[in-house]
């Protein structure tokens, strides 16, 4: 029954999905011509999406820090990735203005992936080092020309687990490049609320915690390392022992 009852969940979802796809391929289409006027737009659907799977899935969901998402001052915003609801968290979240980071493999995922092709969101390359980097420099220029906001996980994967997974540099060279703050949001539980890998839901309760923005504007490339680790710790702080990584889980109160 549980399975019948998911794959009911699912099939609804989906259309929903397709029917917001739908709205904002409409509207991306008449804003195909300014990138910044699309990625601003995506956001408005976005948030169409995001509250009602969230509910469908059966989360209950808080957040604590709201505060700190200020859609009057620019800012990187990064979030520890362990589940595909991610994404819906992040739709009720971030400030409109702000573009996405995204592997470019996900183009390939139904409807979610052409829609994200045609928003203008960055699509970066991983396992090509200068690609990736050339991607980076023409965001920095874009955020910094549309006053946009940046959105992205600072793992560059989604952890199979739930447990946190190292840092890469790329929060800190985004920093460099644009002199924005970065602005950590902590998910708890996400990855319990779909099971990696099946169509199996068990909702729960997601928490978000925002924390207050880190000032980067004294940051140089020669500290960058330094910076994620501390980075890298205060998510390990504000998680729950079994989102920690491994090695951490006995030695952080």
């Amino acid at each position: 029954m549980a399975v019948v009852l998911d794959s009911l969940k699912l099939a609804v979802g989906m259309l929903w999905l397709l029917a917001a796809a739908l709205l904002q391929t409409a509207i991306l289409l008449v804003l195909l011509p300014s990138r910044l006027a699309r990625i601003r737009s995506c956001i408005v659907v976005a948030r169409l999406i995001g509250a009602p799977v969230l509910w469908l899935i059966g989360c209950r969901f808080t957040v604590t820090g709201r505060e700190h998402l200020d859609r009057h001052r620019p800012a990187i915003y990064v979030v520890n990735h362990a589940s595909l609801l991610d994404f819906f968290v992040a739709a009720r979240l971030i400030p409109y203005g702000t573009v996405g980071i995204l592997k470019r493999q996900v183009v390939h995922y139904p409807i979610l992936g052409q829609m994200v092709y045609l928003t203008g969101h960055l699509r970066l390359d991983r396992e090509n080092r200068e690609d990736a980097v050339a991607s980076l420099r023409e965001l920095a220029e874009i955020v910094k020309r549309g006053r946009l906001s940046i959105y992205l996980s600072p793992e560059g994967t989604r952890s199979r687990s739930g447990r946190l997974l190292p840092f890469k540099k790329g929060p800190a060279h985004l920093a460099l490049q644009t002199g924005l703050p970065i602005v950590p949001i902590v998910v708890q539980g996400a990855h319990k609320a779909w099971r990696p890998d099946t169509l199996s839901f068990r909702g729960g309760h997601i928490r978000v915690e925002v924390l207050p923005a880190i000032d980067t504007s004294t940051w140089t490339p020669e500290t960058t390392g330094q910076h994620m680790e501390e980075l890298h710790q205060l998510y390990v702080q504000h998680l729950p022992e079994d989102q920690r990584p491994v090695e951490t889980t006995q030695r952080v109160d």
